[in-house]
């Protein structure tokens, strides 16, 4: 009843009021209710929060007594279980320990048995080493002192030669410089003579020419004052003839004076130079007479001693081509010896280290027993040591004695040589089981499978009675099987 009356009052104040205070009044109402709202939530939140708290401390707390309770149940349960494994794990061990202690006693003496097995092993190894090196060194011994002796054969014979060619090439030099020496004066004393001869020539051309120079002058000076008095008669009647050509015929008589005089002093010296040729020539053919006949003389003797020198020289290269020849077979040789006894040393080496790998291949048994035992009987094993000390009588024979040191290699060859046969013909029957099985196993498929191609041949599905597919156990199968592993695998592993 009152809020009828309260809203009856806003009706009657609404009316009161205009449209703008109405408005107002009407924003302000849904405020509040809206303010009034807001407080509900957050007072409805507020609570729900607390209550959310105190339900996740409940459950925290409830949480943690469950986990206290289960663990310590799993506690109680694993301390069982951990008692019981140590338990079970304590025996284990007690039984591992003893296993451990019994094999390693047992490796303990397998390890001193191969100790020994070893060292005696390493002493046979290293008496068959000293003995093919002392028989290496015998023969390096050999063949050096066989070196050495050729060598030395060689120097003495290259030494003499050497003496010889050299004192011949000694005496060859004397004599050729006693025939230089010989022609050198014999030169000089050509050379002196033609010299006197010349200058003796050359002396009576001079002295001659002088007597004859004044002879021409006496007799040209008579011709010339005879000849004188005749021009200056001429020259008189001349001049007085023709005065107007005195003045020229003055010059022209200078010029021709100095001509005659010119003409005269070259035909002197013509003549001295035509004499002096002629002279010179005649002793030109002379002396060409001489020289050549000497010259022949020359290169004969030059030819000869040429001639010994090539001899000497072919000799000389003779003898150097053969002991050239002679140090490049002793060089190829000693290549050669050198690179067999490089191949013998990696050829020993590669042997070592494949019986090293071997060795480590063995099985217990060929440790303890390397070599097989004889079939021989006592009575055989005497009787053969007996033959044995007897001395050789074929070369065979003989050159088997130096290997004898190599006798157990060949038994322990012949041994594994065995084993690879028996090996070889077990290989050849289980692979001949393994055909046989692969057939039965085909046609078991074939059985039990349906197809087109299987119908069109013997199927065993229509057969009353099919083969049976157990296989006879054979000997071969009943046998005990080793592991093989090959030697050519371990090599290319190891290599």
């Amino acid at each position: 009843m009152p809020k009828k009356g309260a809203k009856k009052g806003g009706a009657g104040k609404q009316a009161g009021m205009t449209e703008e205070e109405r408005l107002l009044y009407m924003q302000q109402r849904a405020q509040a209710e809206d303010e009034m709202a807001k407080r509900k939530e957050d007072m409805l939140t507020q609570f729900l929060k607390d209550k959310l708290q105190k339900e996740e401390r409940n459950s925290a707390v409830n949480l943690h007594k469950l986990t206290q309770q289960w663990r310590a149940v799993l506690r109680q349960t694993r301390a069982a279980e951990l008692r019981s494994d140590i338990a079970v794990l304590s025996q284990t061990f007690e039984r591992v320990l003893d296993r451990k202690d019994s094999v390693i006693k047992c490796l303990v003496c397998d390890l001193s048995e191969a100790e020994q097995q070893s060292a005696q092993a390493l002493r046979s190894h290293l008496e068959c080493v000293d003995c093919l090196l002392a028989l290496q060194k015998g023969r390096l011994a050999s063949l050096e002192q066989q070196w050495n002796s050729g060598l030395e054969g060689l120097s003495y014979e290259f030494n003499s030669e050497r003496e010889q060619i050299l004192s011949q090439h000694q005496q060859e030099c004397a004599y050729l410089e006693d025939v230089t020496f010989a022609m050198e004066q014999f030169y000089i004393e050509v050379d002196g003579e033609a010299r006197q001869d010349y200058q003796s020539t050359r002396d009576d051309i001079k002295n001659r020419n002088i007597e004859e120079k004044h002879a021409l002058r006496i007799q040209l000076e008579g011709t010339v004052e005879g000849l004188w008095r005749q021009f200056q008669h001429a020259l008189r009647s001349y001049n007085e003839a023709t005065e107007d050509r005195h003045i020229a015929f003055e010059s022209l008589r200078t010029r021709d004076q100095r001509s005659a005089q010119e003409i005269d002093t070259q035909m002197r010296r013509l003549q001295k130079m035509q004499d002096s040729i002629s002279a010179l020539r005649s002793r030109l053919n002379s002396s060409q007479k001489e020289s050549e006949g000497a010259a022949r003389g020359l290169r004969a003797a030059r030819e000869e001693v040429t001639l010994q020198a090539r001899q000497l020289k072919a000799q000389l290269s003779r003898a150097r081509a053969a002991e050239r020849n002679q140090l490049t077979n002793l060089t190829v040789h000693s290549n050669a010896a050198a690179k067999n006894l490089q191949g013998i040393i990696t050829k020993g080496e590669r042997v070592l280290r494949l019986a090293e790998m071997c060795r480590k291949l063995e099985t217990e048994h060929e440790k303890v027993l390397p070599f097989y035992t004889s079939s021989l009987t006592a009575e055989e094993e005497s009787q053969e040591r007996a033959n044995a000390m007897e001395p050789p009588s074929e070369e065979l024979a003989q050159a088997m004695l130096d290997y004898l040191v190599l006798e157990r290699f060949w038994q322990r060859y012949n041994k594994v040589l065995l084993e690879r046969l028996c090996l070889e013909r077990e290989r050849g029957a289980l692979t001949q089981e393994n055909q046989q099985l692969r057939i039965l196993l085909r046609q078991y498929l074939d059985g039990i499978s349906v197809s087109d191609e299987i119908l069109r041949h013997r199927n065993p599905l229509l057969m009353v009675s099919r083969p049976t597919l157990a296989v006879q156990p054979t000997a071969d199968v009943q046998r005990k099987r080793h592991t093989v592993i090959e030697a050519a695998h371990v090599v290319q592993r190891m290599l």
